[in-house]
């Protein structure tokens, strides 16, 4: 499969305000892509370009092999949303919009929605405009799900769940991208939740692409180092260039660091101290990727 997405010079405008600013970006295929901002980079705007809610000021956005401003139902059939703001039927139950959307799919899964309804605790015979924010996510969710279509976009997908649903949720979304081989666009601020099933990483910041990489190679490009030195002679300040950030005294500290073998045996050197290093969290690189954005521009 092609990139179901690929984005070139797209810039887009709200009066005079930019959203997005001159991105290129081509998403792969195949992946769990983690959606990263912080609020008002301009995430939703780019979901919603990409499905053809939204057109942009200029460039243009291709999803699944067609502009997004001219998707046809050949397209929206294979393309499954949740948008931010709920967008369902608050009259009907449950059951009857499950229903009336299903009638629109030849292949709608309701295998599928039955053991999504169990395992996410939704009760089919409630009222729609009577269930919690929760409860619209995940009726939502299975919504865009169940017709086994090729692109999934989720904006915030799981902000209202408690932590054992969305646990749940995040299960069935690894068995669905196994199931159906698609491709699967989140955006959240759950960073802790959000690094449990992404494998790719794209980033905005102020409506341009800061990060657009595999996690697994971000991760391998920064740790954090315990350095201690048992005599002492830390210094108050690494003048190392791959240092980011430390914390500590002169008998141990903890670096945040750009990492490489070759630093990290040549500072335990120097300062005769051990070193022990693990990963960041991807709570932890979040704020350091946008600080290398800003260095480096």
């Amino acid at each position: 499969m092609n990139s179901p997405i690929v984005i070139e010079n797209l810039t887009k405008r709200f009066g005079n305000q930019p959203a997005l600013q001159s991105i290129n970006l081509r998403v792969p295929a195949g992946r769990v892509i983690g959606l990263l901002g912080r609020n008002g980079a301009g995430k939703t705007t780019l979901l919603n370009i990409a499905c053809g809610l939204v057109l942009p000021t200029e460039g243009s956005c291709e999803t699944l092999g067609r502009q997004s401003r001219l998707l046809e139902s050949s397209h929206l059939i294979r393309l499954g949303l949740v948008p931010q703001e709920s967008r369902l039927l608050e009259w009907m139950k449950v059951q009857q919009h499950l229903a009336f959307t299903a009638s629109f799919y030849r292949n709608w899964d309701s295998a599928r929605e039955k053991r999504l309804l169990a395992e996410l605790e939704l009760d089919e015979a409630r009222k729609i405009g009577q269930l919690s924010s929760g409860d619209q996510q995940k009726l939502s969710i299975i919504l865009a799900v169940c017709h086994h279509p090729s692109l999934i976009l989720l904006d915030e997908p799981i902000s209202a769940l408690d932590p054992i649903v969305r646990i749940r949720l995040l299960n069935q979304l690894l068995a669905i991208v196994r199931e159906d081989e698609c491709t699967v666009v989140i955006s959240s601020h759950i960073l802790a939740d959000l690094e449990k099933i992404i494998d790719w990483v794209v980033c905005l910041d102020h409506g341009e692409v800061a990060v657009h990489a595999a996690l697994d190679e971000i991760q391998e490009s920064y740790a954090e180092w315990t350095v201690t030195a048992p005599d002492g002679g830390l210094p108050d300040k690494f003048p190392e260039p791959f240092v980011l950030s430390q914390e500590g005294n002169s008998r141990q500290v903890r670096l945040c660091v750009r990492c490489g073998s070759e630093g990290k045996t040549a500072l335990a050197a120097k300062y005769r101290a051990e070193i022990a290093s693990r990963p960041l969290t991807l709570e932890q690189l979040f704020p350091l990727l946008l600080r290398e954005r800003i260095l480096r521009s």
